[in-house]
Formats: C-alpha cells, structure tokens, sequence
C-alpha cells in the first residue's frame, strides 16, 4: 500500500482534516477547498454526521475523500461503505490494517515511534501519518527516522500550521501534510466557505514546489 495507489500526487500535497456536524455542509465544502486548489481531504469520525458526509462528497468530480480517526474494523466498513477511498488512523491498529487490505482501500495509520514504523513495515506499510508531529519533534523527528526506513514516507499531523507547513512539505520523507486551519469546525460550522477557499489557496500555495 504505497502513496501512489492513493495517488495523491494528482491530487496535490496537502490533506484538511475535517470535523463537520451538519453533513449538508459537506459539499459545498468540498467545492471550497477545490476552488482553493485543494482536491483532497480527510472526513473525521468525530460527529454522527461524518458518515452521511463522506457519502454527500464521494461523488464531487476530481475530489478524493478520504475518512479519518478511523480506530476499529467496522468503522472501515461503514466507511468504505460512504465512499471514502482511503483511511487515516490516529495509530497503528492490525485489524484496521487488515481489513483495509481486504476493501482493497489505502489504509495510513499513525506512528510517533521507530518501534512503530518498524511494526508498519512488518506490515507492508510504506505510507504513515507521524502523530502528534510537533509534539513528537516535527520535521527532525521525521528525517531522523526515514534513515533507518528509507522507504517509508510520511504524512505529518498535529500542530501543522502555516508556520511550519512549508518546512514539513519540502522533505522528501513527507508525501503529504495534514492541518485543518484552512477549514476548522468554527468555518465550516458557519458556512464560510469564501474563507475556507481563500485560506486555502493560501495554503496550497504555502505547499506548492
């Protein structure tokens, strides 16, 4: 399972997380973020609305969704289900990795340790989330272990602001970054969708080579 099935280098280098309570907002929103160049993202199951929300944005052209805190193996059936075409884990679970393998879905569960890179590689992984990135040395930490993984690339999150975002997208260890301040639950809660896509053209921008 590597970045290139979930080919996300068509769909640029940057992934809002999304937390939306009301699944109506979902398209619209989705709608907002590609009209700031950003055709990726990930839904979070954090709301009862999150599911009904991948369904609403499974079918917005040149848009892949993805869904996220995906923590059991029946969360990636009911979310594969919705639609979503990969799925993000806060840390590394093996039935959710197995049974991503059996939906035939991209599966990036969180590491924050070389114990758990090693164990992901045991797996067959070769694409994982670094959570919480800042709290666990950001960008160093990462460099520090694609030494002894050099085939493993990562996708930091948590604590990715327009700071930093650009240090983290330059690495060649990082295949995408994660954030969510170009689209908070404030934002999206509040349908403020002509800021969500100027923030993020703004932050495309901040990623772009």
């Amino acid at each position: 399972m590597t970045s290139d099935g979930l080919n996300l280098g068509g769909f640029g280098k940057i992934v809002p997380v999304l937390v939306i309570d009301d699944a109506t907002t979902a398209r619209p929103l989705a709608q907002a973020l590609a009209a700031g160049g950003i055709r990726c993202a990930e839904i979070t199951l954090r709301t009862a609305a999150a599911i009904e929300a991948i369904e609403l944005v499974a079918d917005v052209p040149d848009f892949l969704i993805g869904a996220g805190t995906v923590l059991t193996a029946d969360d990636v059936d009911r979310v594969v289900d919705a639609g979503a075409r990969f799925v993000v884990s806060p840390g590394l679970d093996d039935e959710v990795v197995s049974r991503c393998r059996h939906h035939d879905v991209t599966v990036i569960p969180g590491v924050a340790t070389a114990t758990e890179v090693q164990r992901a590689v045991r797996l067959g992984l070769d694409v994982l989330k670094f959570f919480p990135a800042e709290v666990m040395g950001g960008i160093t930490t990462i460099e520090q272990l694609a030494g002894p993984f050099p085939g493993v690339r990562f996708m930091p999150s948590g604590g990715v602001t327009p700071l930093n975002v650009a240090r983290y997208a330059q690495s060649t260890s990082v295949f995408a970054v994660s954030g969510s301040w170009m689209a908070t639950r404030r934002l999206v809660a509040g349908g403020e969708f002509s800021q969500i896509a100027r923030l993020s053209r703004e932050a495309f921008e901040l990623v772009s080579p």
